[in-house]
């Protein structure tokens, strides 16, 4: 008999479904950005993924990351709040990632949504190229 390997669970925090929407190899440094890319890879095989408002998976080469805690936790808290509410879901929530993709495409991305919920970011000017010009 074949044993299957489990499939790793990730958390998410909620908006980051929209930074890895618009990741293009940019970001903190080079170990931050060479962690994305892996999380954004893995993502791709759709997996299930808890849904939360604080430090996840993506979080840990991140420099506002401070021992678990975000240091700009009351402006990216503010962004999951508003990702939660225009999505749908709520905190907790498991959720195949595909599935959680689309919610953030078709609620916040197309409905063009993106610049209330995070335009004040650091990274805007990333988001705004490709649906916002």
């Amino acid at each position: 008999m074949r044993m299957e390997k489990p499939v790793k669970e990730y958390e998410i925090r909620a908006h980051h479904g929209m930074c890895l929407a618009f990741f293009e190899g940019k970001g903190y440094s080079d170990g931050f950005v060479k962690y994305m890319a892996e999380i954004k890879e893995a993502l791709g095989k759709d997996p299930v993924v808890r849904l939360v408002n604080r430090t996840d998976e993506i979080c840990g080469y991140c420099p506002h990351n401070k021992l678990g805690c975000c240091d700009s936790e009351e402006k990216v808290g503010r962004y999951d709040a508003l990702v939660f509410c225009l999505c749908g879901v709520e905190e907790g929530i498991e959720i195949r990632w595909s599935i959680f993709e689309r919610l953030v495409e078709q609620n916040i991305i197309s409905a063009g949504k993106r610049e209330e919920v995070c335009g004040d970011c650091q990274w805007n000017s990333i988001c705004r190229k490709p649906l916002d010009a």
